[in-house]
């Protein structure tokens, strides 16, 4: 038995849980869990939980539905981030190219630090307003 919890992976809420899913699968190259793929044509998907996983299974984010939800006004501090995702590219041509990836996905780019010489980044909204970041690391 471990003394400690073990993270199982990060939820995030969304109104449109396929929708979200499917930005996050293909920014990262994730996959769903067994189970959670898109239904066939003319198949209902009327889902409120998804889960996907690394190529080997482990499992990364989750998503589940709530009726509404209300986006970060960040860097206004009325409504704060209180989570975000920070995700790693190897060097600027990396993190220009997954710029353009991510917006071209639906995010919305909230910051640009790309002029900071010691950790350039982008931050952006994904499509349901939770912020996450792209820096070299």
């Amino acid at each position: 038995m471990s003394e400690y919890p073990r993270l199982l992976h990060t939820v995030l809420d969304t109104t449109d849980v396929r929708g979200l899913a499917e930005f996050y699968r293909v920014l990262l190259g994730l996959q769903y869990r067994p189970g959670d793929a898109p239904p066939g044509d003319g198949e209902a998907d009327d889902v409120d939980w998804l889960v996907l996983t690394t190529e080997d299974g482990t499992r990364v984010l989750a998503f589940q539905g709530v009726a509404s939800l209300t986006r970060t006004t960040w860097p206004d501090d009325t409504v704060p981030m209180q989570l975000h995702l920070d995700l790693t590219v190897p060097d600027r041509e990396a993190l220009e190219q997954q710029r353009r990836r991510a917006e071209d996905l639906g995010a919305e780019l909230l910051s640009d630090r790309t002029d900071d010489p010691d950790e350039p980044l982008y931050v952006f909204a994904d499509p349901a307003g939770h912020p996450f970041c792209i820096f070299v690391g």
